[in-house]
């Protein structure tokens, strides 16, 4: 499945369901950016030569902007525009290879868990998440988890 506008509440996932968001071209600037909001301005980040005095063939991201560019392009996919409720974190989180400036990324996730909260109304549910370049290769995994409604049930 690629892109929907459909509101994913708790009742509607489905275990095992994939999903892939757009795609996203990183940027010198974005990388730029990320570094003025941070306040982290390593070289790596800002020095294209210094990047490839390093190994790398221009400047990266941090993997943090990757990490924060996953939620992005999940949250393009307007899955819970009216469903979130929070997100309760990532864990598991690896940064497998470096994003480039100049790499076009997207975001392929699979629901894996879900469980109805101690309060009702909501649950809790799993995703794991990949950020995947141009090539095919997987440059980010992550596990998120998010606290969604519950659909309304209907008065008679």
């Amino acid at each position: 499945m690629s892109a929907t506008t459909q509101d994913v509440y708790f009742e509607d996932v489905v275990i095992g369901m994939e999903l892939r968001s757009e795609s996203h071209v990183v940027s010198a600037a974005d990388i730029g950016r990320f570094c003025d909001l941070t306040r982290d301005h390593h070289p790596l980040h800002t020095d294209a030569d210094y990047a490839q005095s390093r190994g790398f063939p221009d400047v990266i991201a941090h993997g943090l902007f990757g990490l924060s560019l996953m939620e992005g392009l999940k949250t393009a996919l307007k899955l819970y525009e009216n469903s979130s409720i929070a997100s309760l974190g990532w864990d598991q989180v690896r940064f497998l290879r470096p994003v480039v400036a100049g790499d076009a990324v997207h975001v392929v996730f699979r629901f894996t868990d879900k469980r109805l909260s101690a309060r009702g109304g909501r649950g809790v549910v799993t995703e794991a998440l990949q950020l995947v370049n141009q090539r095919g290769e997987r440059v980010i995994d992550a596990v998120h988890m998010a606290l969604v409604a519950c659909r309304q049930t209907p008065v008679d």
